[in-house]
């Protein structure tokens, strides 16, 4: 099984329009996103058993956003298109495999370096919204909670560039930009890519900018100065 820690891109690159195009153009090519190590144990001794729990291995999964989009990331590139790609964790191990997951998973672990704290970070907060996203979700009608907590988990993909270094700058990136880039080429479910594309277009038809919103105000507020606490339409991202 292969495991490595988070590399760094190489600064080539240094002015806003530059970074626009690589997001839109690269976004298939982007490293590997990590997962916390704690997480990766926990699904280790999840496979070891005689007989794979499906359920619960998908929920050690949606615990951490890195090994959520891991498993969503391999799932849409096996599945070759948006349509035809499963859109639950749970049906994404059961058409991968489990060993292919858990390939897709350690590809790469977080490492004890001057990020970790910032990464670990968003990784809570990722959790916390979809956690509070899904409680919104089921007191409102005709929204699936599930979706909902995809949603919220995955909300802050695109502070991925800056807090990951792939962008080798410390200029800001448009997080909304990225975010539906990584969402459209990554083949992330349809819930996913309408929350990133009506932030964008700045529509309020969707309902997710709005679930998402309500878990912000319910959940305890960051240090990391997620856009979303700041404003429904978030613009630029400070450099972590």
């Amino acid at each position: 099984m292969r495991k490595k820690t988070v590399h760094r891109a190489d600064p080539d690159s240094d002015s806003t329009a530059q970074l626009q195009a690589w997001q839109v153009e690269y976004a298939q090519e982007l490293p590997d996103v990590p997962v916390l190590p704690e997480t990766l144990l926990r699904l280790e001794l999840e496979v070891q058993e005689r007989s794979v729990d499906l359920r619960s291995m998908a929920r050690v999964v949606l615990s951490d956003l890195g090994a959520t989009v891991q498993v969503l990331r391999q799932s849409g590139l096996e599945s070759g298109c948006m349509d035809s790609r499963p859109a639950r964790i749970e049906d994404c191990i059961s058409s991968l495999g489990a060993s292919a997951c858990m390939d897709a998973v350690a590809a790469e672990t977080l490492g004890h370096n001057y990020r970790y704290g910032v990464v670990a970070e968003i990784w809570a907060h990722s959790r916390e919204i979809a956690h509070y996203a899904r409680l919104v979700a089921e007191d409102t009608s005709d929204i699936n909670p599930n979706d909902a907590y995809l949603v919220g988990l995955l909300h802050t993909i695109g502070l991925l560039p800056n807090a990951l270094a792939w962008t080798g700058s410390s200029r800001p990136v448009d997080t909304t930009l990225a975010g539906l880039q990584m969402a459209r080429q990554w083949s992330f479910p349809n819930a996913v890519v309408d929350y990133f594309r009506a932030l964008h277009r700045d529509e309020s038809a969707a309902p997710w900018p709005e679930i998402v919103h309500q878990a912000h105000r319910l959940a305890s507020r960051s240090s990391l100065h997620c856009p979303l606490e700041q404003e429904m339409r978030p613009q630029l991202y400070r450099a972590v």
